[in-house]
Parts: C-alpha cells; sequence; structure tokens
C-alpha cells in the first residue's frame, strides 16, 4: 500500500487509513493561534481486533463482526486492545492550557524550550462570548457572560499585559539591543516574566485508549472552554483514523452515563412510576441534578 505520507515513488507494509493520511502534517487551527498537527500514528480498527483475537490463533473476519468486537470492547472496558494503536501530535496551545492538558500523565511530552529558543510574541485574547464571571455553582467554571463594556475593558487588559510584559521580555534577554551594551540575563530567567496566555508547542504521542480517556474529560461540558476546543478537534481525527472505535466510544462513553448503585435505584423506582424527588432520592443535590441532566429531565422544585 502506497503511504501518501512518503516520499513519491515508497511504499510502506504498515497499515495506514486514508482519511488520516490527508491530514497528516496539515495544522487544525484551534482558538487564535492555535492548532494540532498529527505528525505520525501506528495501527487502525484493524489492529485493534487483531490484538483482541491474537489468543485465537487467527486472522480478522468480517467487517460486521470487527465492528460488533470493538463495541464489546468498549461496553465491557476491556482496553489493552486500545492500547496497541499510538498517534503523535504537534500542539501550539497557551501556557495555562498547556498546565491543565499535562495533568494526564499517560502521554510522552518534549515541550518547546524557553530555556533554548525564544518564546514567539504571540498570545491567547479570548473572544467576548468566553469572558464571564465566576459561576456561583461551580468554583472552577463560568457563570454569567460579561457586558460588552465589561468585555472590552477585560481585554484591553490582558492584551495590554501581555504586550508590556513581552517587551520587558525582550528587553531583559536584549533581543532588541544594537550597541550591545546589555549584557541581557539568561532565557531560564527572562521567560518567569511572562503571562500565561503566552502560547508554547510540544509533541504529544499517546496510545488510543489513554486517548480516549483524555477526550472524555476534555470535551464534557465542565471541562474549560479553551481546551475543550482542542478536544473536540482531536475528536475529529480520532473519527477520522479509527471509525469504528470511535462509533463504540461515542455510544459506550461520550454520550453514556455511569450510574451509581443509588442512582440506579433511583430509576428503577422511577420506571416503577413512583414519584420520586431529591429528597427522598438518597442523593444529594448536585448529584441528583447530574442525574436528571443525563436522563435529559427538566429539574423541578423538589421533584
Amino acid at each position: 500500500m502506497v503511504n501518501k505520507g512518503a516520499k513519491p515513488g515508497s511504499a510502506t507494509r504498515r497499515p495506514t487509513v486514508e482519511a488520516l493520511e490527508v491530514l497528516l502534517q496539515e495544522p487544525i487551527k484551534v482558538l487564535d493561534h492555535g492548532f494540532i498537527r498529527v505528525v505520525d500514528y501506528m495501527g487502525d480498527d484493524k489492529a485493534i481486533v487483531d490484538a483482541a483475537r491474537v489468543s485465537y490463533g487467527r486472522g480478522t473476519k468480517t467487517a460486521s463482526e470487527d465492528r460488533a468486537l470493538i463495541h464489546y470492547l468498549m461496553r465491557h472496558h476491556h482496553t489493552t486492545p486500545f492500547e496497541m494503536a499510538e498517534i503523535k501530535f504537534h500542539i501550539k496551545l497557551p501556557i495555562f492550557v498547556a498546565r491543565q492538558w499535562i495533568r494526564h500523565r499517560t502521554a510522552s511530552v518534549n515541550e518547546y524550550s524557553a530555556r533554548y529558543s525564544i518564546l514567539d510574541k504571540e498570545f491567547y485574547l479570548p473572544t467576548e462570548d468566553q469572558l464571564a464571571s465566576q459561576s456561583d455553582e461551580n468554583r472552577q467554571g463560568r457563570g454569567k457572560t460579561l457586558s460588552s463594556t465589561e468585555s472590552a475593558q477585560v481585554l484591553g487588559i490582558l492584551r495590554q499585559d501581555a504586550e508590556r510584559n513581552y517587551e520587558h521580555y525582550e528587553w531583559m534577554l536584549n533581543a532588541d539591543s544594537k550597541d550591545g551594551n546589555r549584557a541581557g540575563i539568561a532565557r531560564e530567567l527572562a521567560r518567569i516574566n511572562l503571562t500565561l496566555n503566552t502560547y508554547t508547542q510540544w509533541y504529544w504521542k499517546i496510545d488510543l485508549h489513554n486517548l480516549l480517556h483524555f477526550l472524555r474529560l476534555r470535551v464534557d461540558r465542565h471541562a474549560q472552554s479553551e481546551i475543550r476546543q482542542y478536544a473536540r478537534q482531536m475528536l475529529t481525527v480520532v473519527q477520522a483514523w479509527v471509525p469504528q472505535t470511535y462509533e463504540a466510544f461515542v455510544e459506550h462513553r461520550l454520550e453514556a452515563i455511569n450510574l451509581s448503585r443509588t442512582a440506579t435505584s433511583v430509576v428503577r423506582r422511577m420506571i416503577k412510576g413512583e414519584q420520586v424527588t431529591q429528597s427522598n432520592s438518597g442523593l444529594s443535590k448536585r448529584e441528583w441534578l447530574d442525574l436528571l441532566a443525563g436522563l435529559a429531565i427538566a429539574p423541578e422544585d423538589d421533584r
């Protein structure tokens, strides 16, 4: 099979995915200056079912049987076969998003080093619809959107601070000195003055199982908007790369709900026609609201 990412006339014997080959090396824009770019990948849907069936000593069967097996593996949390596929991204993102991202410790990461190199004068500025007050219910989330006047003030401050601090960064590096009279300080020290909305870059390699876990958490409505935008673009890459796995992931993880023992009991009572309220459900208010949201039931007063 010809590898479209290889030099003309060369070929590869490894599995390739045409839909992902089209995306290979092409930046996918995220936020104002960010992007994700697929650098390389290994494996496909077939690699997953081959790994699952290796104990049988024979290859894969029909496409419909492969699909059913992938759904079975996803439904029953048999994760090892999904670890047989890997992908490597080049990602450009604001530092504050990177600090959230790095909490997922299941990937291999190599970040652009401001000890060795000078960071570009690029920083993230949110759009007005992303500027909101602190949420009253979620201590790590956003609440009501700011007015146009307030948004303009906030954006002005963010832009002014980022530009001023970058100018100081350049001055400390002696980057704009023509006469050489200033020695400049070490890059590893000058960088500490930069704002958290400054862009950084890294290479990020991860297996499919852990990538899906990352995406399940980061496309969730509770995740911060900025990292959620990266996750949504990565989800489109997964769909192109392993469509059968993507389908199973959406069915059994992304759009499924997980019920605790008490929540399961509540659902059973509802099915029997019992009038269940938060006060007699055995659930906390937050658990109750999460259950109603998962069941697409509008909350009522002490329902």
